[in-house]
């Protein structure tokens, strides 16, 4: 019995150290977790119905904005900006989705933007892009952040 003990009792002592490394600070995890996120780049996209069912990041991504896309050209293809302003075959519109998932459309000009037709076109969007589809907010590591794109959206002429 007493050679169990006396062996046990060096298991004992031995095993300390294998187990008593330094314990990393807790600012220190935290600081090399952050040098490790890339932040210009989210960790999932925005996404709309139809798109959610696709795991691979890039398709989704690409999903997402052919969707937009044909919302918004939908959307513009029954208003006046072809007929009114028939020099202008693509507007470029920033789209903002927040992290509460709301939509927020703003063109992009080229020229001066307090030009009368820019104001118009502002006023044409502002008032057709309304009513979309329930979208999910990109994440950056499982939070839902803010992001914004530039979609070129071609006018249809009919």
């Amino acid at each position: 019995m007493k050679k169990v003990i006396i062996i046990f009792s060096l298991f004992l002592i031995s095993s300390c150290r294998w187990f008593g490394g330094q314990v990393p600070d807790k600012q220190e995890l935290v600081d090399k977790r952050l040098e490790e996120i890339d932040w210009k780049e989210v960790t999932s996209y925005p996404s709309i119905a139809g798109c959610e069912a696709i795991t691979d990041k890039q398709q989704r991504k690409e999903c997402f904005f052919e969707t937009m896309a044909r919302l918004v050209q939908e959307k513009l293809d029954a208003d006046t900006i072809a007929i009114l302003y028939p020099q202008i075959d693509t507007i470029n519109v920033e789209v903002t989705v927040f992290a509460d998932s709301h939509l927020e459309f703003k063109p992009q000009f080229e020229q001066d933007s307090l030009s009368p037709a820019s104001i118009a076109i502002d006023s044409i969007l502002k008032s057709r892009l309304v009513d979309f589809p329930e979208i999910e907010s990109a994440q950056k590591e499982g939070i839902p952040v803010t992001t914004k794109f530039i979609l070129p959206v071609i006018i249809n002429v009919e």
